[in-house]
């Protein structure tokens, strides 16, 4: 089916949040490698990239981006070889 969304395994995705999160909430985020970059004359960007198992636990993880009151800049997926 066209634009079907196929979950048989994890896949890679990259979420860009405005803000700081440290990498200690790397487990909080299902074990995401966490990366900021700061720039001298702007907020913060952290960058989460990693395996997601399955549509709940990307669901799960944008509800902590909502929680944590930081503004969702993308979310990726990444190609897998």
């Amino acid at each position: 089916m066209k634009g079907r969304l196929d979950m048989d395994g994890p896949l890679a995705y990259q979420i860009r949040v405005r803000g700081r999160i440290d990498e200690r909430w790397s487990d909080w985020f299902s074990g995401m490698t966490l990366t900021v970059e700061q720039a001298r004359d702007r907020p913060p960007v952290t960058t989460l990239t990693g395996s997601v198992v399955d549509q709940a636990v990307l669901r799960g993880m944008l509800c902590k981006i909502w929680d944590l009151n930081l503004t969702l800049i993308s979310v990726i997926q990444m190609e897998t070889n």
